[in-house]
């Protein structure tokens, strides 16, 4: 690609942000070959917009939002038109206010917004070079902004030589070196007198077509090699060809000049008085940066300016230990402690060679300074550098401890890792040496290795007993978490295994929640599900109805209900851990909350609802980069009866149950059972039913049995069904409505017909409608087979009409067949009008704006802009036919519930 196809490029770019369209860009390319002069070409050809420059500086890496500061600078007067949370999430990050750390997202969510709101004047271009050196705070957020813009007057350009992983999936820019023929006319330009044809030559095929490298390399030659190219060295790289020519032209400069070169190198600010201070202090001369300029390696302007960031690194480089060290020492000594107290914490740390405490307690307020603005990775820079110089073997343990805790944080899992080694190396107290069991086990189950984890937390649970038996029993909740999830029920590190600890633990002097929790659960395992049922529905009620913060463990909550069918209980527990996580931006655990709340809302039928959270979550992931087993969509897929939707989920849950989550093979079992009944294929429920109540797994197995019970029956094998049935009532005789009517559709299905009348109250009582039409389906069926034919017609009916109205296809079409066998010829197929145009994203605004949500609050919950939800709205207005949002309720099928709390 030649010059103008990539000015072209630029161009196109900026006519689509003209159309009020967002678009990103990387111009990636090698050192020197012409990024900035693309960047400077967009910048010269954007007049009538507005353009926010700012370039990476590979030694501010380590202060958060340190770029993103430079950038919205000239925006931050709008800071009081934004929303308040965002407005205080972003004053926070840059330092501006005092406040808690704020999530990383809502700093982004902030940026989306100011970038946005700021366009609505002018046209608005961002434009990032060196983006590789960008401080992994701004990286994220600008990223993250990238990604989320749509139709807004918003560009962002960024120049990398490797953009770094935030950018990851951005459309690039590749930019090669010049044809031959363009690069000998630049190499001619620059040059002064003649130069022989071999000499040229050499100097473009060493160069490349990379234009620093034209206009560089001449400047190294000597006279011979002008002459005739003898001893033209031969060097592996471009990159390493412009090292060594600016390490030529710096070292022919006088001493003080080489040692501006290299104290301005080792100064990230680029402000020129606080330089000259810190030379005055070295005793370099003002003067010693006239040569400096005259080389065109270093300008002393409004800031400080190397003519290349190569010569930046070149220049550090070229400075030896102790000089780096007095330099750096200099830099602190004149860099204002109470102003920029992390600048000057990082200089003194430089400065020192061996320990020194006093800067080590310095670098952690720095890392404290710097997780109160969300900077984890800059707070996990703090901390490394803290560990490295604190003298005490204990101090030393304990810091990288901390270290390593802030560092997995940041997403670092392989380098927190090896903090963690460092810290259990030293001498640990046996409370700190329990918290690294559990920081040592959540990291393991990033790295997807279960098993081991289980080991970690259960030892780390035995450590903490004596020291903190309430902690020791939220470690044992946490393993049995994780248990469920490995799927390990009996064996070394199971749930059995975990149960029976737990118990032997001495009673809790005050017990809260989660130790009447903890008690229930053991009890399912020490004794049996039917002793547990009473305590897990009483904690059930308690965790749905007390006001329990996430302090208070109520993110455990859902296993009470998980295995006594206490839907009301999940339902009210999910919405309000919905609503935390919401409040407090958890995103990490937000999705989490939203696939658990999908699933209540699918047992209730209100599908619109569940496929509301399930994209609201797939947009949370998509920003987080987070990945979540397909769980809750493949359900919903079943409950629909559309295999061709099912079968990739499914694919996927039996993927995740490979390396280590063996539950959701059981799950995947489960759904696919729920599928083959829909469609009345009882021979395949039966079999998939049945792998996945014999998995044994506490909660997935128990919510597959009444698939078994029903599949057995109708395949004839009774005795399965009965004992499926005797298992099912361990947990529902004298339990919740949800529970007793499973336990009275199973009876009526092995011979007590009465009881389908039971179980259709108990299941609308409940409000768990999908379940209620199936016990219609089963008892018009029963009926058709007693020849009571039109009682069976009237249970049929209902059943369809419910089935379809919920959208459960296959269960449907079961129930029209049926009535076509009682000799019913009305038995057709109901077509609602659907918007099945909509996208997942265009369905969920759609409803956010029936139930009356502004634009602006739409954007805040799932990370856009105003302008593109607005944009996203125009579409959905165009594919319903309507013209406002009133309008917008009468063609959505069945409004989705909104999470309260």
């Amino acid at each position: 690609m030649d010059r103008e196809t990539e000015r072209a490029s630029l161009d196109r770019l900026l006519e689509t942000v003209r159309s009020a369209r967002s678009q990103a860009l990387i111009v990636r390319g090698d050192p020197g070959v012409g990024k900035t002069a693309l960047l400077g070409y967009l910048t010269g050809r954007a007049r009538e917009f507005q353009v926010l420059p700012v370039s990476g500086v590979q030694s501010q890496m380590e202060l958060a939002y340190a770029a993103l500061h430079l950038l919205v600078e000239p925006l931050l007067h709008r800071l009081d038109e934004m929303p308040a949370p965002q407005r205080t999430a972003l004053r926070t990050a840059l330092g501006l206010s005092a406040g808690p750390p704020p999530d990383r997202f809502l700093v982004g969510l902030a940026l989306l917004t100011l970038l946005s709101e700021s366009a609505g004047d002018r046209p608005l271009i961002c434009v990032v070079d060196d983006e590789q050196w960008l401080d992994q705070a701004s990286a994220q957020a600008l990223g993250f902004v990238a990604r989320r813009l749509a139709a807004d007057p918003v560009g962002l350009v960024f120049g990398a030589r490797e953009p770094s992983a935030h950018l990851a999936g951005l459309p690039v820019l590749e930019v090669a070196g010049l044809e031959p023929g363009h690069a000998r006319d630049l190499l001619d330009a620059s040059l002064s007198g003649p130069l022989d044809d071999q000499v040229r030559d050499r100097i473009v095929s060493e160069a490349q077509g990379n234009p620093l490298a034209l206009l560089e390399l001449p400047r190294s030659l000597t006279t011979a090699d002008f002459a005739g190219g003898f001893g033209f060295p031969v060097t592996p790289s471009v990159s390493a060809r412009l090292e060594e020519g600016f390490l030529r032209r710096m070292e022919s400069l006088p001493a003080p000049a080489q040692r501006l070169l290299q104290l301005a190198a080792a100064d990230p600010s680029g402000d020129p008085v606080l330089v000259h201070r810190a030379a005055r202090r070295l005793g370099i001369p003002p003067q010693a940066a006239v040569p400096a300029a005259e080389a065109e390696l270093l300008q002393f302007n409004e800031r400080v300016h190397f003519r290349h960031p190569i010569v930046r690194t070149v220049a550090y480089r070229s400075a030896s230990g102790p000089a780096r060290r007095e330099m750096h020492a200099a830099l602190a000594e004149v860099t204002d402690a109470v102003a920029d107290p992390d600048r000057r914490a990082w200089h003194r740390a430089q400065a020192v060679s061996g320990h020194d405490e006093a800067v080590a307690a310095e670098l952690e307020l720095s890392a404290d300074r710097a997780q109160s603005r969300g900077g984890l990775a800059a707070a996990a820079a703090f901390r490394e550098q803290s560990v490295r110089l604190t003298p005490d073997p204990a101090r030393h343990a304990e810091r990288a401890l901390a270290a390593a805790a802030v560092t997995m944080a940041s997403g670092a899992f392989g380098r927190a890792r090896e903090l963690l080694d460092t810290a259990t190396a030293g001498p640990l107290p046996p409370f700190a040496a329990a918290q690294a069991g559990q920081l040592r086990a959540r990291i393991t189950f990033v790295a997807g290795v279960g098993e081991d984890a289980l080991a970690v937390l259960i030892r780390s649970a035995e450590t903490l007993t004596p020291l903190d038996p309430g902690l020791a029993r939220l470690s044992y909740l946490e393993a049995i978490r994780a248990a469920s999830f490995a799927g390990r029920m009996t064996g070394p590190g199971s749930m059995r295994e975990i149960a029976f600890a737990a118990r032997a633990l001495p009673p809790a002097a005050r017990p809260r929640p989660v130790d009447r929790l903890l008690d229930a659960l053991a009890t399912i395992f020490t004794e049996s599900p039917a002793a547990a049922a009473p305590a897990l529905r009483q904690v059930a009620r308690e965790f749905a109805t007390s006001p329990l913060t996430r302090e208070d463990g109520l993110a455990f909550g859902w296993l009470a209900s998980a295995v006594i069918w206490d839907d009301d209980a999940a339902y009210r527990i999910n919405a309000r851990q919905v609503a935390v996580s919401r409040a407090t931006g958890a995103l990490d655990q937000l999705p989490l909350d939203l696939v658990a709340l999908a699933l209540s809302e699918a047992w209730r039928g209100d599908f619109a609802s569940a496929e509301a959270h399930m994209a609201e979550t797939a947009a949370i992931c998509e920003i987080t980069g987070s990945q979540m087993p397909p769980s809750t969509t493949a359900f919903l897929a079943a409950l629909r009866g559309d295999p061709a939707t099912l079968a990739p989920h499914t694919e996927t849950l039996f993927a995740v149950a490979r390396i280590g989550q063996q539950s959701q093979a059981t799950y995947a079992h489960w759904v696919n059972a729920v599928l083959a009944g829909g469609h009345g294929r009882h021979a395949d429920a039966y079999a998939q039913a049945k792998l996945a109540v014999d998995d044994g797994h506490v909660f997935v197995s128990t919510w597959a049995l009444p698939q078994l019970i029903e599949s057995a029956v109708k395949v004839g094998e009774q005795d399965v069904a009965a004992r499926a049935w005797e298992q099912l009532t361990a947990t529902t005789r004298d339990g919740t409505e949800f529970g007793r009517a499973q336990e009275a559709l199973g009876r009526a299905l092995l011979g007590d017909g009465p009881a389908y009348g039971e179980a259709i109250d108990l299941f609308g009582r409940a409000g768990i409608r999908t379940e209620q039409a199936r016990a219609r389906l089963l008892l018009g069926e029963r009926l058709r087979q007693d020849n009571r034919l039109d009682e069976a017609r009237s249970e049929l009916r209902t059943a369809r009409e419910a089935f379809e109205t919920m959208g459960m296809t296959a269960y449907a079409d079961r129930a029209r067949r049926e009535l076509l066998a009682t000799g019913e010829r009305a038995a057709r197929r109901r077509r609602d009008v659907a918007p099945a145009a909509l996208t997942a994203r265009e369905s969920l605004i759609a409803w956010l704006a029936a139930e009356g949500l502004s634009n602006p609050e739409i954007g805040a919950q799932l990370f856009l802009s105003a302008r593109t939800v607005e944009w996203h709205l125009g579409k959905v207005f165009g594919k319903l036919g309507v013209t406002s949002r009133t309008e917008l309720a009468g063609k959505l099928p069945d409004r989705p519930q909104t999470a309260e709390g």
